[in-house]
């Protein structure tokens, strides 16, 4: 099966079933894997913790591309059927569509029953900032970022390598995106240990960010959105986030929607201002998720064209 078959059919699998709990799923073994080797290496001197911390995000890496490739490859000579099916389930694992979906939703359903309590928790479940004392607002904001910049962290970055290399650079991809949003924190803990791995996860990214743009671009537009202001937000606003990847697509999305992004976050206690990015035109209401779900929605199945030229400009249809 080639890259364009292989990546449509994950794609698919992934619309229809997303992360069944029943099923393995290979983020929680690098999940234990990061958490062991963390205890284990992130100790010593400031020099020391950035060494170990780059050699163990650099070689879960190579073992996730390897290990991955090995076992295809194995089960592959005993039986091709099961090693296409095993690949295309694999690279469903490392695409995230249903599940932000999900995410984003079980959000919006507390904030429509006005039950901030619950709704506080859900966001608590997708971002690393304090969300005790959150009001609505706050949290309609939280969650419009979670979902803009995951479209490229949990689905455009891992269909583009899936495409460029199939389940082994997929699922190394996801080990260096699992790696950042576990160690890659500038807090003490992490602030020397981490380093490597998020910059790792910021060179990944980097291509798929800026790709993000048109094609949210153009799901705006097939949604009725103001392409020119989302355009010329990102123009104006896009640098002035942390992330050298984050403010491409959050800036879009802010533009589109024609929101104010970005501001005053909580982390382990300390306020963190974060540059705005956008227009403060509409008041953040709960409705905005929905039109950011949808945005999201349409993208997925836009982004496919460009991934499907590359898989088949690589491996064939």
């Amino acid at each position: 099966m080639t890259h364009v078959t292989l990546v449509l059919s994950a794609f698919i699998l992934d619309q229809l079933i997303g992360d069944p709990p029943s099923l393995p799923h290979p983020v929680i073994l690098m999940g234990k894997a990061i958490s062991w080797l963390e205890d284990w290496l992130n100790d010593g001197t400031p020099a020391r913790r950035r060494l170990n911390g780059a050699l163990m995000a650099i070689g879960l890496t190579s073992v996730t591309f390897f290990l991955t490739w090995g076992l295809l490859k194995l089960i592959g000579l005993l039986s091709p059927a099961a090693s296409v099916i095993l690949e295309v389930y694999l690279i469903s694992t490392a695409i995230a569509s249903k599940s932000l979906r999900a995410a984003g939703r079980s959000v919006l359903q507390p904030l429509l029953e006005r039950d901030l309590a619950k709704a506080r928790l859900r966001l608590s479940w997708l971002v690393s900032r304090d969300t005790s004392k959150l009001r609505s607002a706050e949290i309609v904001r939280g969650t419009v970022e979670t979902l803009a910049e995951n479209f490229v962290d949990g689905i455009l970055s891992p269909l583009f390598y899936a495409a460029i290399g199939g389940a082994p650079l997929a699922l190394a991809f996801k080990a260096v995106s699992t790696l950042d949003s576990m160690v890659g924190y500038k807090n003490e803990r992490f602030r020397d240990f981490g380093r490597f791995s998020a910059r790792m996860d910021d060179a990944a990214n980097y291509i798929p960010a800026r790709l993000s743009v048109p094609i949210l671009l153009l799901a705006g537009a097939l949604l009725r959105m103001p392409v020119t202001k989302g355009y010329k937000i990102w123009r104006r606003d896009s640098g002035s986030h942390p992330s050298p990847n984050g403010g491409n697509p959050e800036s879009v999305v802010a533009g589109l929607l024609k929101i104010q992004l970005g501001g005053i976050n909580i982390y382990h206690g300390q306020l963190h201002h974060r540059a705005e990015m956008g227009e403060p035109v509409r008041l953040l209401q709960p409705q905005l998720i929905q039109e950011c779900l949808s945005l999201v929605r349409v993208s997925e199945w836009l982004a496919l064209f460009p991934i499907l030229a590359l898989a088949w400009i690589l491996g064939g249809i």
